[in-house]
């Protein structure tokens, strides 16, 4: 029996009449594809003077006489480069070159059922370097890496969409197979800690291999891989990227499919919960690390608490590529830092402010990696043990004086660097502050902020006893004229610490010791209480795309997601706050205690393996990254969650909301409707309505993009 997914279905036709979107480029392009109205150029682009030797095999034998295409994706579309069919030995030759933006891909099927995948060149204009293969094997593994890496930018016959994502998730496609040999790839390989991906790739390679010999299970393989409510796919392809959406879909039913194979060792030994490939990306003294974060590249920054095997405060601050290796000079050392606590904010000029816990201090360091900050760090407003941070509209900068998880009630504050200048710095106050932790800005510029009101002890007391504490917390709402606006409490926000902001302005805040995430609404009303199982305790949150909300679970190391605002983008029967993982949260043994869970822009869920062990508290090993899961975001997250455009994310791209020198205005986008636009902002619809009547005209849910509103 196939269970929900965790895909985004089609959206309901709205009831409202919403503002006109353009349709994307792309997605002409790919809808094109679909229906095999593919333009093959008799002079294909470029100069293709190099020729492509490939191999096309089926459960671990050549293919003969099927036909294979090599395929262009990019920002502007797909498009069709050139053709061969296999001899005998399963061999075919194309001419190609190495693309200059976007992807290169063959595709091999033999026009029914059976289709197969390999990414074969990456082209400027992402995280990662351009490159490109000579020779390749298609093959199941090679497909199942593929459908993965680049499951947000693939519909039912083509791969394309905006950079930078789509050539960073290519450049994972070779983490996970090497399209040279058909095996699986060497992250996958020289980690023993992504052992249970090595045996899921293999897994679903096997489900696909069964279509390779005609056997009756390859009918029962799209059977099992039909969403719940959604059309069964028509081939192999689209039965794996149903995966990648619906990973809980028929895991036992599924596994035994596969097993009826046998093609590919080492498989599965007994059913997955979730059918989810992590990669474990490990660095030198990337260790306990705490917070994430992604700049206009892709690029991953991290901060790290210890140094590898020690509880001493690290000095270093990490950054890979978006396919796992290190760069711009990481580790980086300098600038102040002394253990770095759970905040990261990149600003809008690529600058990357990071907290050092330990040395009560900012550091700062350059888009390419230098040091910015002195040797001993920034230490302005007064700060001790500063946690989060964040950049408003402005290019203030934000930071939570925490004053630590130890230490008496009501400490702590609000500290503001104003246009990033440390020497002009000056600190918010108010008798709700209480420890504050995790720091987010909307739309309007407000600061969110949680007091996280914990002591590790009672943290520790806890883990030992298995019950919540009951300690409080709250959270409050700074205006982007720095006064406090309001505070929210509830019984669900017992010891808050991560919170993150959807697009429509919604709060989602983690209660680590009650194991709920409360969704707070832009006017500080409650929307709802989420209770998760006693032993995730989340700390951290990450919104996507679509509004879906991800959990990083620290207790029981784990990743949940709910169902968020936006219902259309889940599964049938959905409601907001719906758990869409397994119970216990996507797991894998490539899975610490995780204080960090964030989002790129090619729909990768990083993750921050903090602790290894709890008792007695040990750093945890490397970051890990679940390969295509979530809708893509623009990164850097400055400061909602946007999905990016056909054309790219660009500076501004996510300011979604009006500007700070004009907080009371909105401009109209697509797809906005009065009622949503009012929700975001605290205002009921006809409210809004009457304050734009002459704006607007007759008909309330007449909007046009562009259109500027006045928000009462």
């Amino acid at each position: 029996m196939s269970t929900s997914g965790i895909s985004p279905r089609r959206p309901a036709r709205p009831t409202a009449r919403r503002a006109r979107r353009r349709p994307r480029p792309w997605q002409l392009a790919s809808a094109a594809v679909a229906l095999g109205a593919v333009c093959i150029p008799t002079a294909p682009l470029g100069a293709m003077t190099t020729p492509l030797h490939g191999t096309v095999t089926g459960a671990g034998k050549p293919l003969r006489g099927v036909r294979v295409t090599l395929f262009a994706g990019s920002h502007t579309g797909v498009r069709a480069l050139g053709q061969a069919t296999t001899d005998g030995s399963g061999s075919f030759t194309l001419s190609t070159s190495r693309p200059a933006t976007g992807v290169l891909y063959v595709e091999a099927g033999d026009g029914r059922r059976l289709r197969l995948r390999s990414v074969v060149g990456v082209g400027d204009g992402g995280g990662v370097r351009a490159r490109s293969v000579n020779t390749v094997t298609v093959n199941e593994v090679t497909t199942v890496a593929t459908t993965y890496a680049l499951a947000q930018f693939s519909d039912r016959r083509g791969i394309a969409g905006p950079g930078p994502g789509l050539q960073n998730a290519a450049a994972t496609s070779f983490d996970l197979a090497d399209p040279a040999t058909g095996r699986p790839g060497g992250a996958v390989t020289s980690d023993s800690a992504n052992s249970e991906t090595l045996a899921t790739l293999n897994t679903l390679a096997d489900m696909i291999s069964l279509c390779a010999t005609g056997t009756p299970a390859c009918a029962e393989l799209l059977r099992l891989a039909t969403p719940r409510g959604g059309a069964a796919p028509a081939d192999t392809v689209q039965a794996v990227l149903n995966l990648v959406h619906h990973p809980t879909s028929s895991p036992s039913a599924l596994h035994a499919l596969a097993r009826q194979a046998r093609v590919f060792a080492p498989g599965l030994g007994a059913p997955p919960s979730a059918w989810v490939l992590a990669l474990r990306r490990t660095a030198s003294e990337l260790y306990a690390p705490g917070r994430i974060g992604f700049d206009a590249k892709g690029n991953v920054w991290a901060s790290n608490n210890w140094l590898p095997g020690t509880r001493q405060s690290s000095p270093f601050v990490t950054v890979l590529e978006p396919a796992g290796r290190p760069t711009l000079g990481s580790p980086i050392r300098g600038g102040g830092m002394d253990g770095g606590a759970w905040g990261l904010a990149v600003d809008h000029n690529g600058s990357v402010w990071v907290p050092s816990y330990g040395g009560n201090a900012m550091a700062k360091y350059s888009a390419d990696g230098t040091p910015l900050s002195p040797s001993t760090g920034w230490r302005n407003g007064g700060l001790v043990h500063p946690q989060g941070v964040a950049v408003d509209q402005r290019g203030n900068l934000w930071i939570a004086n925490s004053y630590g998880l130890k230490g008496a009630a009501g400490l702590g504050g609000v500290v503001v660097y104003p246009h990033g200048d440390p020497a002009k710095a000056f600190t918010i106050t108010d008798p709700a502050f209480n420890h504050p932790f995790a720091l987010q800005i909307d739309g309007r510029g407000r600061a969110w902020v949680t007091n996280s009101q914990i002591s590790f002890a009672q943290l520790m007391e806890t883990r030992q006893t298995g019950a919540p504490g009951s300690v409080g917390g709250s959270v409050t709402v700074l205006g982007p004229d720095f006064k406090p606006i309001r505070t929210i409490r509830n019984d669900a926000l017992q010891g808050p610490v991560g919170l993150a902001l959807d697009s429509r302005g919604n709060a989602w805040v983690a209660g680590l010791l009650s194991s709920a995430i409360t969704e707070i609404r832009p006017d500080g009303t409650v929307a709802g209480v989420y209770r998760l199982p006693r032993r995730v305790l989340p700390w951290s949150v990450a919104v996507d795309g679509q509004d879906r909300v991800w959990v990083a679970g620290f207790g029981n190391s784990s990743v949940s997601l709910l169902c968020g605002a936006n219902t259309a983008a889940c599964p049938p029967g959905a409601a907001t706050g719906t758990v869409l993982s397994p119970p216990m949260g996507l797991r894998n043994k490539a899975i610490q205690h995780l204080t960090a869970v964030q989002i790129d822009a090619s729909g990768n869920v990083w993750l921050a393996n903090n602790w290894s062990k709890l008792l007695p508290p040990t750093g945890g090993e490397g970051l890990v990254q679940l390969v295509g899961l979530a809708t893509p975001v623009c990164t850097p997250l400055t400061p909602l969650p946007v999905r990016p455009p056909s054309a790219g994310c660009s500076p501004g791209t996510a300011m979604a909301g009006p500007p700070i020198g004009s907080a009371d205005r909105y401009t109209v986008r697509p797809g906005d409707t009065l009622t949503r636009i009012g929700h975001a902002h605290g205002q009921h619809w006809r409210t809004l309505y009457r304050s734009n009547r002459s704006v607007l005209g007759p008909d309330p849910h007449r909007l046009r993009p562009g259109q500027r509103l006045t928000l009462p």
